[in-house]
């Protein structure tokens, strides 16, 4: 691992000393990007619609695809030139969680975004614990509704769209932020259902999927991205109780993946995917979110995400729904480019790292520089440089609407915006694991 990580360095290097040249013709001109029927596509759809792609010589297809694993197999297998990404997948697979590969990402694709819904008879069983309270719910509430179907002999389970989707570690932390244990992965001794220990038992469900499934019974709530929570509580079938940026505030969500040999074959073309992204990031969150509504619009549309107009704009235009007549101010419940949300921060990859590491999928301690060259082998923020760079020279964008390259470190300050109140600091993860009464930290093992 430690050479691959060597040569990532030397060719981000090579790069960044080459940030201010001007950037050649695509090496690729025909594209196939993957993505998965969800709000947060939208840079995709945008740049495509609003033709970013072909003003940088680029002709795209959007390809949707069924679930996550088909999406990665078909970019690694090469079938797919890149993809919406779960922000979790490049690491994952460059740890060796999952499918081994190399995989690199250079954009945020957007942060937040997600939400927990339980089904109505949940929420109602809720209720007693939660005596009129408002605002962010803690899982505290859901405790007693765990130990009375754990009573009965029944299983409480849960969906989750991903093992290294954002969702599944926004779940599991809300989960043992109130005393519910979520479980382990046991990957040493073949056992990757993630139950080990759980008092709540997660399994996988396709984001389109989670609402039919709610309502067929087989789970009693889920973590997943828009517009499938809106979709739950606009057909009577469940209640979004809490969303990811309740959580924490800056929640890395999805990313344009690659695969390394494609990021070193066709260096141009992939900065210039990059610059018709910014371009729709930026879009999709300027003027207060003022272009909202016509992305809903387009979103609605059967090729992209297929879901009603007015439950894609009940998330994206600056609202959140809760439920019928509870509707709350939700500015950045999504966020594309505001407050750097493009940016691929080091500390980003080194969060997602230590809830793998915590829920066991990484199963043995690691050094907290072990974290940090992971992540500098995956998150590309020079190539990200170079794209902004370029659209700055063009007269797109103003330079002070990205990072202070010459001194941005990757690394976000220390942060305490979680809804246990624990302090993040990407230099430090093992000081970060170490605060949680559940979950894994040190040395220790799933026994």
């Amino acid at each position: 691992m430690r050479m691959r990580i060597w040569g990532a360095l030397c060719f981000a290097l090579l790069l960044g000393t080459s940030a201010h040249a001007e950037l050649g013709p695509p090496e690729k001109e025909t594209l196939r990007l993957g993505f998965i029927k969800l709000a947060d596509m939208a840079p995709l759809a945008v740049a495509y619609e609003k033709g970013f792609f072909e003003d940088e010589g680029l002709y795209v297809t959007l390809e949707p695809q069924a679930n996550w694993k088909v999406l990665l197999d078909r970019v690694i297998g090469g079938e797919l030139d890149g993809a919406q990404m779960l922000a979790g997948q490049p690491l994952a697979a460059h740890v060796g969680i999952g499918t081994q590969a190399e995989l690199v990402t250079a954009l945020s694709l957007d942060r937040n975004g997600n939400a927990i819904t339980v089904a109505n008879a949940v929420w109602q069983q809720m209720q007693p614990a939660l005596a009129g309270q408002t605002g962010a719910v803690s899982s505290a509430a859901l405790k007693p509704v765990v130990a009375q179907y754990r009573s009965q002999g029944k299983p409480f389970n849960m969906g989750m769209v991903f093992p290294v989707s954002p969702h599944n570690y926004e779940l599991r932390y809300w989960l043992a932020a109130g005393g519910l244990h979520p479980g382990f992965y046991a990957p040493a001794r073949g056992d990757n259902a993630g139950q080990i220990q759980a008092d709540v038992l997660l399994s996988v469900t396709p984001p389109p999927q989670m609402p039919a499934t709610l309502e067929a019974g087989t789970i009693m709530g889920y973590s997943v991205g828009e517009p499938w929570n809106q979709q739950a509580l606009a057909k009577g079938l469940g209640v979004p109780v809490i969303t990811d940026a309740e959580i924490w505030h800056s929640n890395p969500e999805k990313v344009l993946g690659v695969t390394r040999a494609f990021a070193e074959r066709y260096p141009n073309t992939h900065v210039r995917l990059i610059k018709a992204l910014l371009r729709a990031a930026r879009w999709l969150d300027e003027g207060e979110n003022r272009n909202r509504a016509e992305a809903a619009k387009l979103l609605a549309r059967p090729d992209y995400v297929g879901a009603d107009e007015q439950v894609l704009r009940a998330s994206m235009t600056g609202t959140f729904r809760y439920g019928k007549g509870d509707e709350r101010p939700a500015p950045d419940f999504t966020l594309f480019f505001r407050h750097q949300a493009s940016y691929p921060y080091y500390s980003d990859a080194v969060w997602l790292l230590t809830q793998m590491r915590r829920w066991g999928q990484i199963p043995t301690g690691q050094s907290d520089a072990w974290y940090d060259e992971v992540a500098r082998a995956v998150y590309r923020p020079d190539v990200y440089r170079q794209a902004a760079e370029a659209l700055v020279a063009e007269g797109k964008f103003k330079a002070d609407e990205f990072v202070d390259f010459a001194n941005e470190s990757g690394y976000r300050a220390p942060d305490a915006g979680f809804i246990d109140g624990h302090r993040f600091d990407g230099r430090r993860p093992n000081d970060y694991l170490s605060q949680f009464p559940i979950g894994l930290k040190g040395d220790e093992r799933v026994q």
